[in-house]
């Protein structure tokens, strides 16, 4: 006599529910999810950096450099065989640099670059978009059409992608970039008289316009990687009145919340743009523009605003004159417990230990900063990088130090 499943022993029903739930999965199977949170978020987010495997054989010179949140990476190489006598003679070889998850060494890949002929200039970008993912985005400037490459499998294979906006998205993907693209199709970015958020997949390489915008003007200035409390920030001014403001969204760009920077004194001009970094303790933003009196700097720093409830109220904390140092900013400053904050300027570094209230010159000298999903990132030399989490620890490696030009 045959016996309904309804009726059968436990564990027999058991096994049979076990089986109809394998079919189901087998036959619904689809398209990859969406990358997931690469590493930690909060206290997690602001430990020891990962350890960086050597890169130091790596042929001719590295730009572009990237890191994915686990510690893997990407570089752009140019190796450049220059001709004094003739320029237009001499030419420059592209490649990757990729350094795959948990590995020791950096390895060279086939790069979808062009060579580079005579005195063309290296111009392409990278952005380093989760694990084994990245997108080099190559020309767009003057008469140069805006060309896109993507890769899924760390450099082994490239896509060629178009560049043009795909569409909309609620919300920032894990591992995407955030870039400010013109509103208006066809006019080059440096004419652009409006620019929108948009944000770059790690799925397929496309831009997708943000669905909600911070009202900041014209000219929102985005940073284009996740802070490690997993806060996006943007930068611009509040419309109709020239002053500096920032905002911030905590749900992957579906909302923003906008506060106002302390009033610069009247006789200064508007500041060029504001950049945000988020510390162990303390947000801070460092924003630069026209220094009044003192012998002119590169990338000036107007001022230092801290933020210890998470950007809702600002203090100034420094001010900029024409004699006392920090006068410039290399990219971003690197906070750190406590107080702590390093400015790496023009011709030096410096350090306070009270939130930027005072600085003192250091011996590490100057090195640009910016944020990567691995932690801030600085190039004290040529070839030589440091990354930390927490301002304090730092993990050196090398990255191509060959040499980078031959002569024919």
């Amino acid at each position: 006599m045959r016996v309904p499943v309804s009726r059968a022993p436990a564990p027999l029903r058991a096994l049979v529910a076990l089986l109809l739930a394998w079919l189901l999965a087998a036959c619904t199977e689809g398209p990859a999810p969406e990358p997931r949170s690469e590493g930690p978020s909060g206290e997690g987010a602001f430990g020891a950096p990962p350890r960086i495997g050597d890169g130091a054989g790596l042929p001719g010179w590295a730009s572009g450099v990237g890191f994915a949140a686990d510690g893997s990476g990407f570089a752009l190489l140019a190796e450049c065989v220059k001709d004094p006598a003739r320029p237009e003679n001499g030419f420059c070889r592209q490649r990757v640099g990729v350094l795959d998850p948990g590995a020791e060494r950096w390895v060279p890949r086939a790069s979808p670059l062009p060579e580079l002929r005579g005195t063309e200039g290296v111009s392409a970008q990278l952005w380093v978009l989760g694990p084994g993912r990245a997108l080099i985005e190559d020309g767009g400037g003057g008469d140069r059409p805006l060309r896109d490459w993507f890769t899924a499998d760390g450099g082994r294979s490239w896509r060629r992608v178009d560049p043009r906006p795909a569409g909309r998205t609620p919300d920032i993907p894990v591992g995407a970039v955030l870039i400010a693209a013109c509103a208006v199709p066809g006019v080059p970015v440096d004419s652009c008289p409006r620019e929108r958020l948009a944000a770059i997949s790690p799925l397929d390489g496309r831009r997708r316009e943000l669905v909600a915008q911070p009202p900041l003007g014209a000219h929102p200035r985005p940073a284009t990687v996740v802070e490690p409390d997993g806060s996006w920030w943007v930068s611009g001014v509040v419309p109709g009145t020239g002053r500096s403001a920032v905002a911030v969204s905590r749900d992957r760009g579906r909302s923003w919340s906008v506060s106002r920077l302390p009033s610069p004194p009247p006789a200064d001009t508007p500041a060029w743009h504001t950049s945000v970094v988020v510390g162990p303790d303390a947000v801070y933003a460092a924003e630069t523009g026209e220094l009044k009196g003192g012998e002119p700097v590169k990338n000036p720093l107007r001022a230092l605003h801290r933020s210890l409830d998470g950007g809702r109220t600002w203090q100034r904390m420094w001010t900029t004159g024409p004699v006392k140092e920090p006068r410039s900013l290399e990219g971003l400053p690197v906070p750190g417990p406590g107080g702590r904050i390093e400015v790496a300027a023009q011709w030096s570094g410096y350090r306070s230990l009270d939130g930027g209230r005072t600085f003192r010159e250091v011996d590490d000298g100057t090195s640009w900063v910016r944020r990567t999903g691995a932690g801030l990132l600085r190039e004290g030399s040529r070839c030589r990088y440091e990354l930390t989490r927490d301002g304090v620890r730092w993990s050196e490696f090398r990255l191509a130090c060959g040499e980078s030009d031959e002569t024919a």
